[in-house]
């Protein structure tokens, strides 16, 4: 079967194509538009009038006594018309008093009396004469330190004729000449930009594409990429980072749980081809199992802790919780001569916070605390309005060991029995996942462990 190459309304490609042809589209509409009310509001035959009266009054020729004596003009020139539209277009040269020292063929006749004229300034006006309506413009110069003004004028049914039978048509051609040039050139801005502005894209594809878990070390380069492009590729980078981090860590977190269980399997297996069925072997395979359940216990709860998905936040006053902490642990604790105490020092403190992993980062946190208490020491818990702080009076650990206590199937020293290593990986996995930050500090005696429920981003 034959596939089908089609274009996604979606595709970025598809969408700068039409980007072009709508802006050739506006383009084109928006000379119309500027065409007809060039048109429809005289503007052009308004400026052939200005730009007429300027042309005439640089042709003026004076006399020797510096008075205007002609017009140099020739055939090119529309000398022609004054003579032969004389009703239809004229013009006239007057001094600042308003005297007129020359004239087309056109005469008195054609203009204004004397008095209801235009006034002597550069400007445009409009008058009637013979029922015909006239428009004209007024251009001053001067010569020799003298001023002069020139008038010209042309009759409206002219410049309609001009404009409508000659202007119109070849305004026409030149708009659909100029909308072919514009879609030609918009067409092919379009095909480079979609052939060599776009091709990036290709390649970043294709280079993704060919990302696979044993290559996450890979990376997009954005040195050729353009500036828009960059922090997508940068973004991706990035993401590509974290998923590498975490593909390691499951690979050490598997390797490591593998090694973890294979010592006890190992035992239980030897234990039970062993002939001799004792009470002892008896005890010693009850202890193997209760390891490797404790042990699965703790890389299920692990799993669950790095999974954003299982958590349901609610208001949880925090006092309440401790407390149902400490009387869960009280055995625990009274086993190993371990006293356990409260202090509240902002009263009713209620955090946003999944009750159950909030419950199970307390009970891990006091858990290594009484692990590592002393007998008839004190395993205190201090509660702050943005913080709660477990400390114990134990031995301790090494600065540079600090860093390592939340490293999975890390165990301290002076442990009272074998554990996982996980308890205190599950708690930063806890923290992590609500924002929270989670140290240890040495506490000179003993251990202090501060959860601090202000952002990490703030912090």
């Amino acid at each position: 079967m034959h596939s089908v190459k089609t274009i996604r309304l979606s595709s970025l490609g598809l969408k700068v194509l039409t980007a072009y042809v709508v802006g050739a589209l506006l383009s084109i509409a928006l000379a119309v538009a500027a065409a007809v009310w060039t048109v429809e509001h005289d503007v052009l035959a308004d400026l052939e009038l200005r730009e007429r009266a300027v042309m005439l009054a640089g042709k003026v020729r004076f006399d020797a006594s510096g008075k205007p004596a002609e017009l140099d003009v020739s055939e090119a020139d529309l000398d022609w018309l004054y003579d032969s539209l004389s009703h239809e277009a004229a013009y006239r040269i007057l001094d600042v008093a308003g005297n007129v020292v020359l004239m087309s063929k056109a005469g008195e006749a054609f203009w204004p009396p004397a008095g209801a004229g235009p006034k002597l300034e550069r400007d445009d006006f409009v008058f009637e004469q013979s029922g015909v309506t006239l428009h004209g413009a007024t251009e001053p110069f001067e010569y020799q330190g003298r001023r002069w003004y020139l008038q010209f004028a042309t009759s409206e049914r002219l410049m309609k004729l001009i404009q409508h039978k000659f202007a119109l048509p070849y305004m026409g051609i030149g708009i659909g000449i100029f909308s072919a040039v514009l879609i030609v050139a918009f067409g092919l801005c379009a095909y480079v930009t979609l052939r060599y502005a776009l091709k990036p894209l290709s390649g970043i594809s294709e280079a993704a594409a060919a990302i696979s878990p044993r290559s996450l070390h890979a990376r997009l380069q954005t040195e050729t990429m353009p500036a828009e492009i960059s922090p997508l590729v940068a973004s991706f980078n990035r993401v590509l980072e974290r998923l590498e981090r975490g593909y390691r860590l499951q690979q050490e977190f598997l390797a490591n749980a593998a090694h973890e269980l294979k010592t006890p399997l190992a035992l239980i297996r030897a234990q039970i081809e062993l002939p001799v069925d004792d009470i002892s072997t008896r005890d010693a395979l009850l202890s193997d199992v209760d390891y490797m359940t404790r042990q699965v216990q703790q890389l299920l709860l692990l799993a669950e802790a790095s999974e954003a998905n299982n958590y349901r936040f609610t208001l949880v006053t925090v006092k309440d919780l401790v407390q149902e902490v400490m009387a869960y642990l009280q055995r625990m604790a009274d086993t190993a001569g371990v006293d356990l105490a409260v202090f509240d020092t902002a009263g009713e403190v209620s955090w946003q916070a999944d009750r159950g992993a909030l419950f199970t980062l307390l009970k891990n946190l006091l858990e290594n605390a009484i692990q590592h208490a002393p007998a008839k020491t004190t395993v205190s818990v201090v509660i702050q309005s943005d913080a709660v702080t477990v400390r114990d009076c134990g031995p301790g650990i090494d600065a540079e060991q600090l860093p390592l206590m939340f490293e999975r199937f890390w165990r301290g020293a002076h442990r009272r029995d074998q554990g996982a290593g996980l308890g205190l990986a599950i708690c930063q996995e806890i923290a992590l996942a609500h924002g929270w930050r989670l140290i240890a500090e040495r506490a000179e005696p003993g251990l202090r462990f501060r959860l601090s429920a202000a952002s990490l981003a703030s912090s």
